[in-house]
């Protein structure tokens, strides 16, 4: 059985994914194992945790995949160094001696990280590529468009192309410095937010502010044509050449210097947030609709970083002329990692895909996995007071008590997700119905910004009488935003944010086992078929990976409860002699 194992590292947001006879096995972010939020190092522990998961060493493996092309990418940054010298020298010089060192032998470097093991040859994916092949071949399609946008690979920045059968072809792209990420992540800075990790905050910030500076925006930062081209006026940023995002004339433009991330949040800056959100979102649905008038097909499918940003993809579902949507769950670069072994299975290899469609990603619950023994003895070596229910029965009907009493859980079942959204294996779950819950998670669990909106889970049978959505439209992903019907945000004030949206997350038995069983337990004793989801962990940290990281999040925070496996921990409990 061929064995393909992916890797994305060295930029942002490292992982490794493991495809083996056409299915994926496993894929996991270096993150979740350095406990580094992003980290962009070689992804060593994510390596072994996916070739653990097959029970393979690396010489079993039979092609090693890197998502990105580094020479063409050096190449890239050398060209717009030499095009704006003298002025980027610093950033140059700083970003030079780590490519000298280590990203221009990649090979070395890899096959050091495989403890000399593979002796195989070693396969390089252009960027994009990596981004419409996890895009295209994990989705339920036999056919699609494949619209890719993020900040920048070697040269592209967006692509346009179609997916058929066991094949993807690019049509079109933008390239550098032209970019949809990089303008995004250039509001971010602005706003006092940390570039490449603070745009889901931009997007979180936009509904509490009115686009009052789209005009200025489309007027004076680029000229954007309708089939979603654009090019960017470059006197406004020092990204291609310096160490920051925005230059003095951006500054003034927009009344003032960056926001320090100390400083209050004015009306200003949420309105600039709403408006470069207004902004993306039309990029997006003038690419996406170029892309279908192009090709003729009723199926999209996206990846790329910018394909994170639920609010856009909610919009283009709803106005959009494409039936059908499926984003990549990882759709950053962490999924490059699997898209590159996908793209070696599929495009370069000549296997088919599976007949029959279907979501082949499996929930994205690719991570590692801790079973109850294993659970059960790091609770003992800890010292923890816990409870083990003897049925599952037992487990969820307690864990439903808890949150229908008000109480926070943390919620630690199976394999972990791949990407960035808890989608019930590492989760704080509440009640949505009390209206102080978001301010109460937002200050005393995950220690983060009050304007932080939570997400609503919710069995797909139930779906569409809580949300105006199809009943065809499934969001299992949390990639979607959707208006929650107005008859219901007054039942679920905790997950509907302030101008009446949510980015929803559609629950089934198939992809969630448990997690379903116990949304399908809440419902049944509340009459509620939604509880909020966000990620196990807090702010500035990584989603927990393994029973002990859980545990100290549990310890430091005020999580009321934890359910580890088949384990219940209560801290009302242990207070008592």
């Amino acid at each position: 059985m061929t064995a393909i194992l992916g890797i994305s590292a060295w930029y942002h947001d490292a992982a490794a994914a493991l495809v083996a006879g056409g299915e994926i096995v496993a894929a996991a972010q270096e993150e979740r194992f350095s406990r580094v939020k992003h980290d962009p190092r070689f992804p060593r522990r994510a390596v072994e945790a996916c070739l653990d998961q097959a029970g393979l060493d690396p010489g079993a493996v039979d092609y090693v995949v890197f998502y990105d092309k580094p020479v063409l990418k050096f190449g890239r940054i050398l060209d717009t160094w030499l095009a704006t010298a003298p002025r980027g020298f610093r950033a140059f010089a700083r970003a030079l001696p780590v490519w000298l060192s280590s990203k221009l032998h990649l090979p070395r470097e890899m096959r050091r990280a495989l403890r000399g093991a593979y002796r195989k040859r070693f396969v390089f994916t252009a960027h994009h590529e990596a981004h419409a092949a996890s895009a295209f071949f994990p989705s339920p399609f036999s056919e699609a468009a494949v619209l890719t946008l993020d900040g920048v690979g070697e040269w592209a920045t967006a692509t346009g192309g179609t997916g058929r059968g066991g094949r993807i072809e690019i049509l079109e792209e933008l390239r550098f410095p032209h970019s949809a990420g990089l303008l995004y992540s250039a509001f971010t800075g602005y706003l006092g937010f940390r570039v490449n990790s603070g745009e889901y905050k931009v997007m979180g910030l936009a509904p509490y502010g009115k686009p009052r500076y789209a005009g200025l925006i489309l007027d004076k930062l680029l000229d954007l044509r309708e089939d979603g081209s654009f090019r960017l006026d470059l006197s406004y940023f020092d990204y291609p050449h310096g160490l920051r995002m925005t230059s003095r004339r951006f500054h003034r433009l927009f009344g003032g210097p960056p926001r320090r991330p100390d400083e209050p949040l004015e009306e200003r800056h949420r309105d600039l947030a709403a408006s470069i959100q207004r902004v993306t979102e039309e990029i997006v649905l003038r690419a996406a609709r170029h892309l279908h008038a192009r090709t003729g097909m009723r199926n999209l499918c996206l990846a790329g970083g910018v394909a994170l940003n639920c609010v856009a993809n909610g919009r283009l579902l709803r106005e959009g002329p494409f039936e059908r949507i499926w984003v990549q769950p990882a759709a950053g670069d962490a999924g490059g990692a699997l898209g590159a072994a996908l793209f070696v299975w599929h495009q370069l290899l000549g296997q088919p895909r599976p007949a029959g469609g279907g979501d082949r990603q499996k929930g994205s619950l690719l991570g590692p996995e801790h079973p109850d023994a294993a659970i059960r003895s790091f609770l003992d070596r800890a010292g923890a007071r816990y409870d083990a229910p003897e049925t599952e029965e037992e487990l969820l009907e307690r864990t439903a008590d808890l949150l229908a009493r008000g109480r926070v859980v943390g919620w630690f079942q199976g394999r972990m997700e791949f990407g960035p959204r808890a989608l019930g294996a590492r989760s704080i779950l509440a009640d949505p119905r009390d209206p102080g819950m978001r301010d109460r998670i937002n200050g005393k669990v995950k220690f983060r910004e009050s304007f932080r909106p939570f997400a609503p889970a919710v069995l797909r049978e139930h779906a569409p009488a809580w949300f105006d959505l199809d009943p065809e439209t499934e969001s299992p992903y949390m990639l979607l935003a959707a208006p929650v019907r107005a008859s219901r945000r007054r039942e679920i004030p905790a997950v509907t944010h302030v101008d009446g949206s949510a980015r929803l997350q559609t629950v089934d038995e198939a992809r969630h086992g448990r997690f379903a069983r116990l949304l399908a337990r809440f419902h049944a004793r509340t009459g509620c078929p939604v509880l909020l989801n966000t990620s196990f962990n807090v702010r500035g940290e990584p989603i927990v990976c393994t029973p002990e990281d859980a545990w100290k999040c549990y310890r430091a925070t005020g999580l009321d409860a934890l359910v580890l496996g088949g384990h219940v921990l209560e801290k009302e409990r242990e207070a008592r002699p």
